[in-house]
């Protein structure tokens, strides 16, 4: 009898490291949801002023050493055991409203300090969108550590900027518009470590990225599209951090 409480105390702990261990591990139906730390991929391009005799443009930068570090927010889903569906992104809109010139007394006889009212010129009518979204497709793997998780992955992703101005002043031919826009995609590795059964922390780079951009500019109506556009390939690329929860 006391052999067998002996063996019951011995085994007990093992079998609840057990439970623990598969507690940690993700499986088919478990969701993520983590905020990032890493490399900003969105764009923009303003709108040009509408009432200049010559315009240029280059490309908007994809290099990720160029970027600003940025928070995000990541889902993912477990569609089978070791499988996980990623979706990420952020959006955001603006509209500035537009106001007319107001006129001053300022003329050909104007000399400083003779107290003429001085014009004020008229504020641009702006609208302003801006998106980010990719997804992607990770494979886990298991290690003999219990909670440690590495895993290679796929992501595509696109990312959209545009600005839209029109001034109420004879010398503006019209609406002004610029606009940008990114396609990437990208092979990720990584790892995540899950402190619990709810709680992870993660670490991930791009081994191997492209991404293509076009930047382009409509300044007056009637004006075909000035645009550029570059290629951009980068090697071990964008690490990014997250703090995640399963559940």
């Amino acid at each position: 009898m006391k052999i067998q409480k002996l063996l019951l105390y011995a085994v007990m702990p093992m079998m609840c490291l057990a439970v623990n261990a598969q507690e940690k591990d993700a499986k088919k139906g478990d969701f993520t949801v983590a905020v990032t730390l890493g490399y900003n991929a969105s764009v923009m391009q303003n709108a040009a002023a509408g009432n200049l005799t010559d315009y240029g443009i280059q490309a908007a930068s994809t290099n990720w050493n160029d970027k600003k570090l940025t928070v995000g927010i990541e889902g993912g889903w477990f569609f089978l055991d070791l499988w996980k569906l990623n979706l990420g992104g952020g959006m955001n809109i603006t509209k500035a409203p537009g106001y007319g010139p107001v006129p001053g007394t300022i003329d050909e006889t104007y000399e400083p300090g003779d107290g003429s009212i001085p014009n004020y010129g008229a504020v641009s009518d702006r609208s302003v969108i801006q998106f980010n979204v990719y997804t992607g497709v990770d494979r886990y793997f298991r290690t003999k550590i219990d909670g440690l998780m590495p895993y290679i992955g796929l992501r595509v992703g696109y990312a959209y900027g545009r600005e839209r101005s029109m001034t109420d002043d004879e010398t503006y031919m019209g609406e002004s518009v610029g606009e940008a826009f990114n396609i990437r995609s990208a092979l990720t590795a990584g790892v995540d470590y899950f402190f619990t059964k709810a709680f992870f922390i993660g670490l991930e780079v791009n081994p191997f990225a492209y991404t293509y951009n076009c930047t382009l500019i409509k300044p007056q109506e009637g004006l075909s599209n000035l645009d550029a556009d570059s290629h951009n390939f980068g090697i071990l690329a964008a690490p990014t951090l997250k703090i995640g929860f399963k559940f």
